[in-house]
């Protein structure tokens, strides 16, 4: 399995080795206010790390644990998985609380888009988001992606952003990484 390594992380396929680290991330309430229905408890979020494990070894792709290389701790998870019953491939990022304003979602995000258009040879990446999470937003527009409508996906209406693989190559140019704004 793959590892993706940036300035200031190291992405690494989850595992159930994750789940304290996992469990602190997803039972804050402000953390997980705009993801799924809300704060998660212990069981739940082991639930869903096992969902993540297992797309890893069915599709060969999912979910990186977000490692913060200075503190060698893990801050949060961010990779591509199939988007809610779809066919298409979604880019998604939690990051604890601790790792917010620093760069770092945007950081694994563009990790994550390389990884998905130049060694998947995928197409096009999508991801959502609820309207009012405005940082997430941010996030996607960052590493060049575009509002293209508003969805329902997850139970919940959304903000759907999408990029292709030309758009991405074209906003990176050579050797840098799509970055606009």
């Amino acid at each position: 399995m793959a590892c993706l390594d940036t300035p200031r992380l190291f992405l690494r396929p989850l595992c159930t080795d994750d789940l304290d680290g996992l469990c602190a991330i997803y039972g804050d309430v402000e953390v997980m206010r705009y993801v799924g229905k809300g704060a998660r408890t212990r069981d739940e979020t082991r639930e869903s790390l096992l969902r993540m494990v297992g797309h890893w070894q069915r599709h060969g792709f999912g979910m990186w644990a977000v490692i913060e290389k200075d503190e060698n701790r893990l801050i949060g998870r961010c990779g591509l998985c199939f988007l809610d019953n779809t066919l298409e491939v979604e880019l998604g990022y939690t990051l604890a609380r601790a790792a917010w304003g620093k760069g770092l979602a945007t950081e694994a995000a563009h990790a994550c888009l390389r990884h998905g258009f130049g060694v998947l040879g995928l197409d096009r990446i999508v991801a959502v988001a609820r309207p009012a999470n405005r940082a997430s937003r941010r996030v996607m527009e960052k590493v060049g992606m575009r509002f293209e409508k508003n969805g329902h996906f997850y139970s919940a209406d959304v903000v759907y952003y999408a990029i292709s693989r030309r758009a991405y190559a074209s906003a990176a140019g050579p050797g840098q990484t799509a970055s606009r704004r």
